[in-house]
């Protein structure tokens, strides 16, 4: 009974779930028919949503097509316009090019006619001219040949003097610019550069403190001096001057050397040659310190930095060196100054020309033993150690030693020309100056036609007087000239010199 009991709980479970599946799978069939349904119901709403885009968006494409086609058609029509407008212009340009070639056709059948007609009556005119001529050589007995002769003379002479005329024109005109130009840089540059002149001679004097030092520096049997004498290469010149003795050299840097040491040894009082030849050394240490310093000093001053070790200390001996009474170092760098600033008036290379200025003298710094003139010299000098060629060619230009063909080499030379003539800034010897005045006179005397020459303002001024019946106005301006110019080819001299020809006609009558 029990096991029976068991048998229907187990079949009425087994029912219960058969039912429970069954119930769960209608359950899910209807879920999913509702499910498919909602899901049929948005895909024809969609599908209608895309069929109204899909409609507007063909009808939009539709319009945009016409408009399209619409502006491509007016595009078209009027490119067909534009080309019927070409065509036209370029039929009308076509018809008148024909006409042109036509008149011009026309025009040189005109001119092949007129040539005919021309040479016609040049023959014709030839003729004339030959019957002519012959008629004229008949009345007045001369030939074409002669005629021609003399016609040619006195057109030459016409050409001369109208040539002459406008060369004098052109001249003054030239001269003017030119004057105002050049007046206008040199008096800006030495107005801007204003050096004090020194002047040194070859011989130097030393104070003692009493006469009896004269003795003591001749010492016994004159060894004192001829140690001193020996060791610095000067004259020491004892004579009755009171309280002082001369030193005489030619070279200034051993001159130096010598009074430098000389005072040493009168403070000193210890006079032997032993001690002569110590001090001697010293101040010749003493005295290449100071040309280092001054060559140093001067390329500082000049505005030239890297200098070579060589070049400053030549540079230095110019501070011991004179021309003509000019100290060479001041003058290097006046030159330097001036040649700068005229460079940078006329554009040219300022460094430069501030460079060859100061080194243009460098020449002057070595000793007799090297020959020739002082630009050459200095132009090999510098080319050994500065390898700017315009530096070096300027250089050697600077005096007329080489040809002058840089822009540099005038400019150097102006700047020299310039610091040498400044009034007192050199010295010359009596008879020099007379030489020079002689010269200039003879050279303008030699000249024909010249009655008298006159050098005057210290030989800046030439005036020649001429025979009027000899020498006419143009020929006075031709001998100006002449004149200059033999005396730019014979004669040195600073500065510049005028010519003044003076052409006089007196004429003289009485009334009775």
């Amino acid at each position: 009974m029990g096991s029976t009991l068991e048998q229907y709980l187990y079949i009425i479970v087994a029912l219960a779930l058969v039912l429970g599946v069954l119930i769960g799978y209608f359950v899910r069939q209807l879920v999913a028919n509702r499910e498919i349904q909602r899901t049929r119901k948005e895909a024809q709403n969609l599908l209608g949503e895309a069929t109204t885009k899909y409609n507007e968006l063909l009808r939009a494409a539709r319009e945009e097509a016409i408009k399209v086609a619409n502006a491509a058609e007016a595009e078209n029509k009027e490119r067909r316009l534009e080309i019927q407008r070409i065509e036209k212009r370029a039929s009308q340009k076509a018809e008148a090019l024909d006409r042109k070639v036509e008149g011009v056709e026309r025009r040189e059948r005109d001119l092949e006619n007129k040539k005919k007609e021309a040479e016609r009556i040049t023959a014709e005119l030839q003729v004339i001219r030959e019957k002519q001529l012959a008629k004229l050589e008949s009345l007045s007995g001369t030939s074409s040949v002669e005629a021609k002769t003399l016609l040619l003379q006195e057109l030459k002479q016409e050409v001369e003097e109208e040539v002459s005329r406008q060369v004098r024109v052109w001249e003054a005109q030239v001269k003017e610019e030119a004057e105002g130009r050049v007046r206008d840089i040199l008096a800006t540059a030495i107005q801007r550069c204003a050096t004090d002149v020194v002047s040194e001679t070859t011989i130097s004097a030393v104070p003692l403190p009493n006469d009896e030092m004269k003795g003591r520096l001749i010492g016994r049997e004159g060894r004192n001096i001829r140690a001193l004498e020996q060791a610095t290469g000067v004259d020491l010149i004892i004579d009755d001057t009171p309280e002082a003795v001369t030193i005489s050299s030619f070279d200034p840097v051993r001159r130096e050397v010598a009074r430098l040491a000389l005072g040493k040894l009168i403070l000193d009082g210890r006079i032997h040659p032993a001690r002569i030849k110590e001090i001697v050394d010293k101040t010749k240490t003493e005295v290449e310190a100071t040309v280092r310093s001054e060559g140093e000093r001067a390329a500082y001053e000049a505005g030239v930095p890297g200098l070579h070790p060589e070049l400053i200390k030549l540079l230095g001996q110019l501070k011991f060196r004179t021309s003509y009474g000019q100290n060479v170092l001041l003058h290097s760098l006046e030159v330097s100054h001036l040649a700068g600033m005229m460079a940078s008036e006329i554009g040219v290379n300022v460094t430069a020309a501030r460079k060859a200025g100061l080194l243009h003298d460098i020449g002057k710094a070595v000793d007799h033993q090297t020959q020739g003139p002082h630009a050459l010299i200095g132009a090999d000098l510098v080319k050994q150690w500065d390898k700017h060629q315009d530096v070096v060619q300027a250089i050697a230009e600077h005096h007329g030693e080489a040809e002058t063909s840089t822009v540099m080499g005038f400019v150097i030379a102006a700047a020299d020309a310039i610091s040498g003539s400044r009034p007192g800034a050199r010295r010359e010897s009596l008879e020099q100056y007379l030489k020079r005045i002689t010269d200039l006179e003879d050279i303008a005397a030699g000249f024909p036609g010249v009655e008298k020459a006159f050098a005057i303002q210290a030989g800046r001024e030439v005036r020649v007087m001429v025979k009027p019946d000899k020498v006419d106005d143009l020929t006075a301006v031709r001998l100006a000239r002449d004149i200059a110019k033999k005396i730019e080819e014979s004669l040195t001299y600073p500065g510049q010199i005028k010519i003044m020809v003076i052409r006089e006609t007196t004429a003289t009558d009485y009334a009775k």
